[in-house]
């Protein structure tokens, strides 16, 4: 009978010893995938992204992608920052946001360039309805672009969601956004 119970003890033992190490996995396996996936300024992403009702992690998966935290990456395009704000849509927001004294060097402000992205993304979810794939679509495209897309048969059998995305670049941007904010999302959530 008592070694039975030993048995059944030991088993017990050997259970809560492998709970405990997955669990503690789980978390250095977070660990991990943070050095991976940074959340370089997030306070201001939260920030700004409370500011303007837009996912946290959404934003840090647009940046990463953007520019990879690089507050002074600049692309083909001209556009610049954190989430590459591209000059015609910095002088818009700062005629919208009464941004004193603007001028497409204040783009490179991580402060700045977020809480315009993260404004642009508001506009976005509204005129897209919260349509999370016409919102990052629209965000590498352009709003314009997004919606003749969904005014064509071609391109969109509904007219609400896309059937296929004519630009290359942002059928993999789309992919690589959504992939990278259910990372965000899963590595980052409290």
């Amino acid at each position: 009978m008592l070694i039975i119970l030993s048995k059944k003890f030991m088993r017990f033992i050997a259970t809560i010893f492998f709970i405990i190490v997955i669990v503690v996995a789980l978390q250095n396996g977070r660990w991990l995938i943070r050095i991976v996936y940074p959340m370089h300024y997030r306070d201001l992403i939260e920030s700004h992204a409370q500011e303007y009702n837009v996912d946290p992690y959404l934003v840090a998966a647009i940046i990463r992608n953007e520019s990879k935290f690089n507050p002074n990456a600049i692309s083909r395009r001209e556009a610049r920052g954190l989430m590459q704000i591209a000059p015609i849509t910095g002088q818009w927001a700062s005629e919208r946001l009464a941004i004193e004294n603007y001028h497409e060097e204040m783009l490179y402000d991580p402060d700045l360039n977020i809480k315009i992205g993260c404004w642009y993304l508001d506009i976005l979810h509204k005129e897209f309805d919260d349509s999370l794939e016409l919102i990052v679509a629209a965000y590498n495209a352009g709003n314009g672009n997004v919606t003749k897309w969904l005014q064509n048969p071609q391109y969109s059998k509904d007219g609400k969601t896309l059937d296929e995305i004519p630009f290359g670049e942002t059928r993999i941007y789309l992919k690589k956004v959504l992939r990278d904010y259910k990372i965000y999302q899963w590595v980052y959530r409290k």
